[in-house]
């Protein structure tokens, strides 16, 4: 009786739980129906009462990029236009300054000036904020207007008014806009070393890697004595391209997983054998402005001891954005992942520690100048393991190997202290390449 008693109560409260499941979906969808007749009610006020006529896929559009706006700073609402402008991005050239730009609380706020373009030349930083075009202030406009005043026919100059922090007046720059070609690898050969930079992860730079390291080895007449990756200043790009440059230097082993929202919704990406670069010593150069897919193939690397990650901590972007289109000529670009390294951790927030910090002492506002990451972004994602990152960054004592100001290494004929260390480091491990093995071997992943 009891046992019959029992099976009944439970038979009852499965079957009362359908109702009351039933019942708080049908809360939820009220609750998103009255949400959406308030949204109209305003569309329509606007419509009707605002001082001046508003043209309606304006108040549209805007609506939908403050929706995106307040999930992440990386989703965002793609029309015709941004579609062109990410295919440049990827593929094409364009006249202009070489800048890559966000928008901070109305503020125009420097990513990364590209390599060797006028932007570059001209000392622009991370973190620096666009004020004046052309003596017009920009506060307040959106980015599109902005990076339209930016580009234009090449051969033509602009003036730029910049904030830096950490300096007390405004910096005035004129500059002279180039053909802005995207290519995503240079190569060179420095001291016997193959110098490998990497600008951005767009089509074909996983190919073109391996095109450099073939064209290093040619120029020399025999292998090198190894590589310097240069990620410095690289904002990213596409997943695939980074997957693909972690493979040429890997011979084995995980590089990159990719967790979805729900707990079983992992995909692993997996080196394929054949190390392009022949197991020599590799060293990947990083700083604040190296994000996303960069931190990929640093993470990747430095994980698998597979290379020394050497300079500053990275950016700390750790998601995956999708494109869904939507129709012909507009797409969504969502957060739908977060990614990890292979030894699981994200990198979202604290960015990827080098196994060696170098500060770039070349660069004389280098100790006065904030970094600018993920972190500092409104509505960035939280990295479930929270860090105190500027405690690991604090500088408790001097380094005697970093004592030397800018004047003094350009006196030495030292433009760039970063890759000279690099290069003096990969040196030094050649000539020891036993040691270097047992180092790797026990090295921790981000460890000093």
């Amino acid at each position: 009786m009891k046992t019959s008693f029992l099976q009944g109560a439970i038979a009852l409260g499965a079957l009362a739980l359908i109702p009351a499941t039933t019942a708080a979906l049908a809360d939820g969808e009220a609750s998103s129906y009255k949400a959406l007749d308030e949204f109209m009610d305003v569309f329509q006020k606007v419509r009707t009462d605002y001082v001046e006529k508003v043209d309606d896929e304006k108040l549209i559009k805007g609506a939908i990029d403050g929706m995106l706006a307040s999930l992440d700073p990386h989703s965002s609402f793609l029309d015709a236009r941004d579609f062109q402008n990410l295919r440049t991005q990827t593929e094409g050239s364009y006249g202009g300054l070489g800048l890559s730009v966000t928008q901070e609380d109305g503020a125009v706020k420097v990513i990364a000036p590209t390599q060797d373009t006028p932007a570059w030349r001209a000392g622009i930083k991370a973190g620096d904020y666009i004020t004046h075009i052309d003596g017009q202030l920009i506060y307040g406009g959106t980015l599109d207007e902005a990076v339209d005043k930016m580009r234009g026919a090449p051969g033509t100059s602009l003036k730029l008014t910049l904030v830096r922090p950490g300096r007390d007046k405004p910096i005035d720059l004129t500059l002279t806009r180039e053909i802005i070609q995207l290519k995503p690898v240079k190569w060179e050969v420095k001291r016997d070393i193959g110098v490998i930079t990497i600008v951005s992860f767009s089509a074909n730079t996983g190919a073109d890697v391996r095109q450099a390291i073939r064209s290093i080895d040619k120029s020399l007449g025999h292998k090198p004595t190894g590589y310097v990756l240069d990620l410095r200043s690289n904002p990213g790009g596409l997943l695939d391209e980074a997957v693909t440059v972690s493979d040429t230097f890997l011979e084995r082993g995980e590089i990159v997983s990719q967790r979805g929202r729900q707990k079983g919704d992992v995909e692993r990406y997996y080196a394929k054998p054949g190390d392009d670069a022949k197991g020599l010593p590799v060293i990947v150069l990083v700083d604040a402005g190296s994000a996303s897919a960069s931190e990929i193939v640093a993470g990747a690397l430095q994980d698998q001891h597979r290379a020394l990650v050497m300079g500053e901590r990275s950016f700390g972007k750790g998601s995956v954005q999708t494109m869904l289109p939507l129709s012909n000529t507009t797409a969504l670009k969502l957060t739908t992942a977060r990614y990890y390294t292979p030894s699981g951790r994200s990198v979202q927030e604290g960015g990827i520690q080098p196994d060696i910090r170098v500060p770039q002492l070349s660069d004389p506002d280098y100790k006065n100048r904030p970094k600018f990451r993920e972190s500092d972004l409104r509505r960035h994602l939280i990295n479930e393991i929270k860090t105190d990152d500027a405690a690991l960054e604090e500088d408790v004592k001097d380094d005697p190997r970093f004592a030397l100001s800018a004047e003094e290494l350009k006196k030495q004929g030292i433009e760039d202290f970063q890759m000279d260390y690099a290069l003096k480091t990969i040196a030094r491990l050649a000539k020891a390449p036993s040691a270097v093995v047992a180092q790797a071997a026990a090295r921790k992943p981000g460890a000093k």
